[in-house]
């Protein structure tokens, strides 16, 4: 999955353009701007781990370990690495920012995916969106010892035996 290309259909829906871009669009596509701006971080943290751990080209890498690698990025774990202060505050600003927009669209995407009730807004989600697209891009440009520790800390659990 191409992060880029999630925070572009993400904006479609949240403009209306899935239905022909006439008038407001429908909380379904709402919901799915929303769902897809989460998925963009989602796949973006997927991606560093896998780069930074199996290698980055097709050249430099065994094309297994980085599919594993980068499968084994869970939603919960990395939802509570983002939000342990203590690990979190060790890390540069565009990490921090990162991790802290993870868990607020993670929450998000919650709403859109199993709350029938929630409703969104077509302004709001279109800030959600360019939030999102704007700390991707800080993330993907830190230092690359910062972002393997991070993608490191969200992957792993610490054991403490």
């Amino acid at each position: 999955m191409n992060p880029p290309d999630l925070i572009s259909i993400a904006r479609h829906l949240a403009i209306g353009g899935a239905g022909g871009g006439r008038g407001r669009p429908r909380q379904t596509d709402l919901c799915r701007a929303v769902s897809a701006s989460y998925y963009a971080m989602f796949h973006a943290l997927a991606r560093c781990g896998a780069d930074t751990l199996a290698g980055a080209t097709r050249a430099s890498r065994n094309q297994q370990a980085w599919e594993q690698t980068y499968r084994a990025l869970e939603h919960g774990h990395a939802k509570n690495q983002c939000r342990n202060r203590a690990v979190m505050s060790r890390f540069s600003p565009a990490i921090r920012d990162f991790g802290k927009q993870f868990v607020i669209m993670q929450r998000l995407r919650h709403y859109a995916d199993y709350a029938p009730v929630t409703r969104f807004y077509r302004t709001r989600v279109i800030q959600y969106i360019d939030e999102t697209e704007r700390i991707i891009a800080q993330f993907n440009v830190a230092p690359a010892g910062d972002r393997r520790a991070f993608a490191i800390h969200a992957l792993f659990r610490l054991r403490r035996d």
